[in-house]
């Protein structure tokens, strides 16, 4: 196994040698390389296609690959050629992975990565996906996720599902690709997509980033649509990009954003916040100068053990950081923290339970064809289907329990609004109190802070540990920041460049 999998990843390293190495390259690069003929879209990706068939029967992390995706990487060419070489906008011609619980109209499945929807056929493209279109992007494929975002049940573990089995970390951390949108981080990380898109309820995007050394941009809850996508609760579904860099990821976050009269009520709220002429214009250098950052230590440090290599590194971001022209205000305590991060204490279980029922049998029902068409159209598939589903391993508790509710009763308000007072009196006020730009946080533990208020945030590469695992550095700031966060993360990462890719893949053969 070894010597064949040596001989296939270099035969793989001198087929594909060209004037333009495409392993991390930014979409800046592509694009150079595609005004200067070194590269063609139908080049781009059928190296990614290259790449996928290598690493992908270890890293588990693309459920699909689009069968029309030659065809319009193929069209993407003649457009810029008949355009005289000039670049169409910065997605156009780029492959784009998607996770799968974004809806595609065509060929590829949306199932979140349960055979209960396996078959079933979506009405329409989702809205951020009719958008890539438009931009003239590719659609690669479906990235794998932890089934059904983990509301299945708490024992399934992160990067696991049905369809793809068990995703890895290419980098290591035991394997733990972390959050739901784990195939979306792994696939970026590993050099098998340019570009990909991830959903978040609470911490699926921010934590796969941390724990596959990328970017992720979680957005202010509406800023992009959920219409087409799985759901798990409105109130705190949010899309965003995972990608390699902070200015890839701002491309394609540019591309999606905007009211859709779909998702009218939350997209119309959140459309106040983008600015004329988009993000990319605050991919600045010194995008750190007289920013105010607040530095929330407790008790996000109390997951890192004496001799970790996260909090040295941290501190001496931090003095970058104020070196850059950031105004560092330290030893932030967030009211109540304990108890937001206790998804008990602070309501979240309780009405995101009931929220996930009414959500899921919405998006069911508008399906043109569906083997299920409600949770307890799943709850039988999957007891009907025991092997195919695992389970006897990990079973389906919290669906059950979903299953159970009726709707948002007082219980329900009760919990949401405690959410809302835990928000308002905790990270809002800390961050008006001290007239923060971005509150900074190791790691991405302080997730279902931003979660239940709906707050944006962005995930950086941060370092590596000794054995090679990798942490991030946090950004999050109040709703409609994204401008500033932007500036932030732009800034920090282009001060460290701290991203390397992962060694693979001899690493990870004996996982296999």
């Amino acid at each position: 196994m070894l010597v064949f999998f040596l001989a296939a990843f270099f035969l793989f390293t001198a087929s594909n040698s060209s004037l333009f190495p495409i392993d991390e390259a930014t979409i800046a690069d592509i694009h150079s390389a595609f005004s200067q003929n070194h590269l063609t879209s139908r080049q781009l990706l059928d190296h990614y296609l290259n790449k996928i068939d290598l690493l992908n029967p270890v890293l588990r992390s693309v459920l699909e690959v689009n069968p029309d995706a030659r065809a319009q990487a193929e069209a993407a060419d003649r457009e810029r050629d008949l355009a005289g070489g000039k670049a169409l906008g910065e997605l156009h011609g780029i492959p784009v992975l998607l996770k799968d619980s974004i809806a595609t109209k065509g060929p590829l499945n949306t199932t979140a990565g349960s055979f209960a929807l396996l078959g079933s056929v979506v009405p329409r493209d989702a809205t951020v996906v009719a958008r890539l279109r438009k931009a003239g992007a590719v659609i690669l494929g479906k990235a794998s996720l932890t089934e059904w975002y983990g509301s299945r049940s708490l024992k399934i573990p992160n990067g696991w599902c049905a369809r793809g089995g068990q995703a890895l970390n290419p980098y290591g951390k035991e394997g733990d690709p972390c959050g739901s949108s784990s195939g979306s981080a792994i696939s970026v990380a590993a050099n098998m997509a340019a570009v990909s898109l991830g959903t978040e309820t609470d911490g699926s995007i921010l934590c796969p980033a941390d724990y596959n050394s990328v970017v992720g941009i979680k957005p202010t809850v509406g800023l992009t649509s959920r219409a087409g996508v799985i759901p798990v609760t409105p109130r705190q579904d949010t899309i965003g990009p995972i990608c390699r860099t902070v200015s890839d990821a701002v491309y394609l976050l540019d591309a999606i954003v905007g009211f859709d009269p779909m998702d009218s009520e939350a997209t119309k709220a959140a459309s106040e916040f983008i600015p004329c002429g988009g993000y990319k214009q605050f991919l600045r250098k010194d995008g750190l100068k007289g920013k105010r950052l607040g530095i929330v230590r407790h008790p996000f440090f109390d997951l890192y053990t004496n001799g970790s290599m996260a909090i040295p590194t941290f501190e001496h971001h931090v003095n970058l950081l104020r070196k850059s022209g950031a105004t560092i205000v330290d030893n932030l305590q967030i009211s109540n923290i304990d108890t937001i991060l206790d998804p008990y204490g602070s309501g979240e279980l309780i009405a995101t339970i009931a929220e996930f029922k009414l959500a899921i049998n919405d998006y069911l029902k508008n399906l043109i064809h569906s083997p299920v068409r409600s949770l307890a159209d799943i709850i039988a598939f999957n007891n009907n289907h025991p092997e195919l589903e695992k389970m006897n391993e990990y079973g389906q508790d919290a669906f059950l329990l979903s299953d159970q509710t009726d709707g948002i009763g007082k219980a329900e308000e009760e919990a949401i609004s405690m959410m809302a007072n835990l928000s308002r009196d905790g990270f809002e006020l800390m961050m008006k109190t001290y007239n923060l730009d971005a509150m900074v946080t190791l790691g991405t533990s302080a997730e279902s802070v931003l979660a239940i208020g709906g707050y944006p945030a962005i995930s950086v590469p941060a370092g590596y540990e000794g054995n090679g695992d990798p942490f991030g550095i946090l950004f999050g700031g109040l709703r409609g920041t994204e401008t500033k966060l932007i500036e932030i993360a732009y800034a920090f990462e282009q001060a460290t460049m701290v991203r390397r890719p992962p060694p693979l893949p001899f690493e990870l053969l004996d996982c296999n």
